[in-house]
């Protein structure tokens, strides 16, 4: 996956969401960022698995799972760390 093309390098906006496959929570929150993706057609949604991508998980100093970032026209605009109801995403999205 590469980061710069597919999130910093793209207008509008987008939910990278840093994951791992045993992680129990994330697995509890990927149906709620894959149903915002399909709500909102203009946001674009980011998986990113820390255990295959540890380099870019430690650049952005993602040191538990589940982190959300929000970013915007490549800037990260916010950080929601842990699981959370699916309005607290659409609020940061806003």
């Amino acid at each position: 996956m590469d980061f710069q093309t597919e999130v910093l390098n793209y207008q509008g906006k987008v939910i990278v969401d840093f994951w791992a496959e045993w992680c129990g929570p994330c697995k509890m929150l990927s149906p709620i960022i894959e149903e915002i993706g399909q709500e909102n057609k203009d946001i674009k949604i980011v998986k990113v698995d820390v255990d295959t991508e540890n380099e870019l998980a430690s650049k952005y100093n993602v040191n538990s799972i589940p982190t959300v970032m929000i970013f915007d026209h490549g800037q990260l605009k916010s950080t929601i760390i842990g699981f959370h109801q699916k309005a607290d995403y659409l609020k940061a999205l806003k």
